[in-house]
């Protein structure tokens, strides 16, 4: 049921890690290093893989090296949205993947979400699969298109900064291949051209009633494999445990690759999901008990 297991999701990017209480990254790496140890002594042959970074930043892979996270990873990840969000141009992208090839050595690099908005208009998402395909596949083992379905504007996207954004906050919304009724975009007809090569990034919310037409429509487009989550903060909800259970069940058609993430409110040292946890043995033990119920 589960390829790999993902630790946590941009940890260089606010909206996910606070590093203005982890200035260095050293809670970061410390909590990495324990949940990776520990996941190795739980189940030895699955492959481990560093939260995908964005921006794309050899600095902070030197640092992680640094701090021996890197050498207990079997791949490193990468988050590309140079038509959105990034301060580069598509073309850019191979030499990104060379810039962290020069520091991580030998270990597989993994773009675990590539995708490009239809904020400004559906045909440029068209154009940035199809350009983002030609550039990427065969260059790296796994490429997961973010994402299958826009994100409903009643859910607020997974940032700190909302409208102070501009209109990169409202980009958020738009990085489906399908509308939020369901309707395929332009891009989505081309998706199934580089099916199974590339897969996709989708994350599912706590009782997401998208998740049996998801599981549907990724069958009907050849997609072999998938990038989701499971958080840590949903664990402590009620039927947390039931919930989980049947988005993984659905799932088992795929090869996924699940992200542990989110702090818990309570145990953050903020009362935030991207604060880092009062106590980074807690990561490790979620990641764990998650691994032991999902992977064979």
């Amino acid at each position: 049921m589960i390829e790999a297991v993902m630790l946590w999701n941009e940890p260089n990017n606010k909206s996910h890690w606070d590093f203005e209480i982890d200035r260095d990254w050293r809670l970061f790496a410390d909590m990495v290093n324990l949940a990776a140890d520990a996941l190795r002594a739980e189940h030895p042959n699955l492959p481990i893989v560093l939260g995908g970074i964005s921006p794309i930043d050899p600095l902070f892979m030197e640092r992680m090296k640094a701090y021996d996270v890197i050498r207990r990873m079997d791949a490193v990840a990468v988050h590309g949205f140079p038509l959105d969000w990034n301060h580069w141009q598509i073309h850019e992208w191979p030499d990104k993947l060379n810039e962290i090839r020069g520091v991580v050595d030998d270990k597989p690099i993994w773009i675990s979400e590539v995708g490009v908005s239809s904020f400004g208009a559906e045909e440029v998402q068209e154009f940035g699969l199809k350009r983002s395909a030609e550039l990427l596949l065969g260059q790296t083992p796994r490429i997961h298109w973010y994402s299958l379905y826009d994100l409903p504007r009643a859910w607020p996207a997974t940032t700190r900064h909302r409208e102070a954004e501009g209109s990169a906050y409202y980009r958020h919304f738009y990085m489906g291949l399908l509308r939020e009724d369901g309707t395929p975009k332009p891009a989505f007809r081309h998706f199934y051209e580089y099916t199974p090569d590339m897969g996709l990034c989708q994350w599912f919310h706590f009782e997401d009633h998208r998740l049996d037409d998801a599981v549907r429509i990724m069958k009907d487009l050849g997609v072999t494999y998938l990038r989701t989550g499971l958080s840590w903060a949903d664990r402590f909800r009620p039927n947390a445990l039931d919930w989980f259970d049947r988005q993984m069940r659905a799932l088992e058609p795929f090869r996924v690759t699940v992200t542990y993430c989110f702090t818990p409110e309570h145990r953050g040292i903020n009362p935030h999901h991207t604060s880092p946890p009062q106590r980074v043995e807690e990561f490790a033990e979620f990641c764990v008990e998650m691994t032991r119920r999902y992977a064979r």
